[in-house]
């Protein structure tokens, strides 16, 4: 099949929701399809919003002779009104929405979030299928949008670099004297909640933790420079450090050498980097908002914590710094949900098959 594959900006920026879309191109590929890339310039919402009248775009998406369309959701500005226009065509191309995570279910003013529902409900009235990264994601859509139309809920697998840890090298990273190691891996926007965290982190001594954030800076600047504020103004500056984006082998080295992957405020449509962690050895401290939940056991491979529950991080982070034994059996749980997991070629021959088998529905919208 020749798929078109649309998103905004560059596949190789370094977020999770990238990460898929990357691994479903190269995969895709790999499985014989013909992909496009089809890169919709970024910015801000009112000018994706105004992007949805480029003839430049309609006149690509109807020469380019494509038998499916897979539109990253969050690309729903710039298609809702495309894509009314694409179903009035005779002989069309299937249209896919890939949804990572509703950008009006995020944490934001309730007004607002009932602005871009308008916006974002119009799009998916127009799909004729589904590619899900969770089933927490699915729900969202559902409270949503009902609809009837086909699906596939295809995981995110954090397979990418293996499991490269031995059982001895994780307890003895465990038993490690010293303040825990947090990772936080996530690019700095609002709803990956930094700025909960450093003010709960506040409220534990500094001999307890510290703490590692590995991702893009430049995405909210003025969120970033919030955090860099807050960190000041609480002197956390001796154990805050910001790593920014991180190539592979760096990656690798500071999942390695963590004790503890903790976003607890962050609201994930899955959490690609929380699977990724504990291919490391690291229990997670997530949140109970988003699809956290499907990956973290909470007392088993880590904790969950209300979006609100800015006390409830410290005692829990005490209590795995004081009891290492703990710490090591959550570690060895986290080893063993990724293990059970399904690898990126599983996710990937799902949406294929999805694809193959959506190819022969008759046409039900």
């Amino acid at each position: 099949m020749r798929i078109g594959f649309i998103i905004y900006g560059s596949l190789d920026t370094l977020t999770g929701g990238y990460l898929y879309d990357r691994f479903v191109v190269e995969g895709l590929t790999g499985l014989g399809h013909e992909v496009e890339v089809i890169s919709l310039p970024p910015g801000s919402y009112l000018r994706r919003l105004c992007s949805v009248f480029s003839q430049g775009l309609w006149r690509r998406l109807l020469a380019g002779g494509f038998d499916i369309l897979i539109q990253d959701e969050l690309c729903h500005p710039s298609l809702f009104l495309i894509n009314k226009r694409l179903r009035r065509q005779a002989d069309r191309p299937l249209l896919v929405a890939l949804v990572h995570h509703v950008l009006c279910d995020e944490p934001r003013p309730r007004w607002r979030n009932m602005i871009l529902g308008l916006v974002e409900r119009s799009f998916l009235a127009t799909v004729d299928g589904f590619i899900y990264n969770s089933e927490t994601t699915r729900r969202t859509v559902a409270s949503l949008f009902e609809h009837n139309r086909p699906l596939v809920i295809a995981y995110p697998a954090g397979d990418r670099f293996g499991s490269p840890l031995s059982a001895e090298v994780i307890a003895k990273r465990t038993h490690r004297p010293g303040p825990l190691e947090l990772l936080f891996l996530g690019i700095v926007i609002p709803r990956k909640g930094l700025l909960p965290l450093l003010s709960a982190l506040a409220h534990l001594d500094r001999e307890v933790w510290r703490l590692s954030i590995a991702g893009g800076l430049d995405f909210d600047p003025a969120y970033t420079a919030r955090a860099e504020k807050l960190i000041r103004e609480l002197d956390l500056a001796d154990s805050v450090r910001f790593l920014g984006p991180l190539q592979d082998g760096d990656l690798v080295s500071i999942l390695s050498t963590s004790h503890l992957f903790c976003m607890p405020y962050a609201y994930e449509g899955f959490g690609i980097a929380i699977l990724e962690a504990m291919a490391f050895g690291l229990p997670a401290i997530g949140c109970s908002n988003g699809a956290a939940h499907e990956t973290i056991s909470h007392g088993t491979n880590g904790f969950l914590l209300d979006p609100d529950d800015l006390a409830g991080l410290a005692p829990l982070l005490l209590q795995l710094h004081q009891d290492r034994e703990q710490l090591q059996q959550m570690a060895q749980a986290a080893c063993s949900t990724y293990c059970s997991r399904p690898k990126w070629q599983d996710s990937i021959e799902a949406i294929d098959t999805f694809l193959r088998k959506l190819r022969e529905l008759p046409d039900t919208i």
